[in-house]
């Protein structure tokens, strides 16, 4: 009895510990997410009706979000694993003896150091339909190109994103390679393994948390990248700009509340599944480095 009694009493010591977490989660993120799965289900916030999917259904058949949709796809397939790859390559190229190292490192830590809209402000100065670049080609004898209404928009925007977010993730992976266990690079040495076979067989293995850390966190940058083309174009960019944060935040402003909901449910479950596959895929390469 007194061995229980003195569990309850710890329990309660650590229950009381974790209330004000408990209760700070619940406040800002457990009840507005019911309050938003709520209005994704009726048809108006002032006189609702229970409508079901119907929300849903109206939101697949609505051309802004597809479009929004579409363009948030694309540039997150293409931004993530091009985030991965070459803040990897760099941290591998950096643990070697190069000249001008602490130079190269710097060039992307930069913008670890630099608001949001200083970044928006020196993409403005280069690629402004008069700015750096289209002076440079006028000098050339080729026409001025309008950037950010072009068929090159997301390209400039993934330039953006890809130079603030490659050296914090570059810093990730260095960090990581220092903590492989040397002894086992010296053994495939012995043995005769080549470079390509032991990144394959021991880094690959060690790296995969942090792989799977970077992958996460560039796709929730990838999602966020709303504020920059919003400094950068407005409330509505040309169409290939146009992404699901500007639908969300045009349906706010009027006040379609439903809509909005509904969206925003899509978009937290397409966000779940995907770190679901990404927390499998790192599982099945990292568990026996676990073991």
């Amino acid at each position: 009895m007194k061995k229980k009694h003195k569990k309850w009493k710890e329990k309660k010591w650590e229950l009381g510990f974790l209330l004000p977490s408990l209760i700070g989660v619940s406040i800002f993120f457990v009840v507005p997410f019911g309050v938003v799965f709520y209005y994704s289900m009726v048809d108006s916030p002032i006189d609702p009706r229970f409508v079901f999917l119907q929300n849903f259904v109206n939101l697949f058949h609505n051309s802004a979000f597809l479009q929004a949709a579409k363009n948030t796809a694309v540039f997150s397939l293409t931004a993530v694993p091009l985030a991965v790859l070459l803040s990897l390559g760099m941290a591998i190229i950096l643990e070697q003896n190069i000249p001008l190292r602490s130079t190269f490192r710097t060039f992307f830590l930069t913008p670890l150091m630099v608001p949001t809209a200083s970044i928006v402000l020196i993409w403005q100065v280069f690629f402004h339909y008069n700015g750096a670049i289209n002076q440079f080609l006028v000098n050339l004898g080729a026409d001025k190109i309008d950037w950010f209404k072009s068929s090159f928009s997301q390209v400039i925007v993934l330039l953006l994103f890809l130079w603030k977010n490659l050296g914090y993730n570059m810093i990730l992976f260095m960090a990581a390679l220092n903590d492989i266990p040397r002894e086992y690079i010296e053994v495939a040495d012995l043995d005769g393994a080549s470079a390509w076979q032991k990144f394959i067989y021991i880094k690959i293995r060690y790296l995969s948390p942090t792989i799977l850390f970077v992958a996460i966190m560039s796709l929730i940058n990838s999602f966020k990248v709303f504020r920059e083309v919003y400094l950068l174009t407005g409330d509505y960019p040309y169409d290939t700009l146009y992404m699901l944060q500007h639908f969300m935040n045009n349906t706010f402003k009027s006040l379609d509340y439903q809509k909005l909901s509904a969206a925003a449910i899509i978009m937290c479950s397409v966000m779940v599944v995907i770190i679901g596959l990404l927390f499998v895929v790192e599982n099945h390469f990292g568990k026996d480095v676990e073991g």
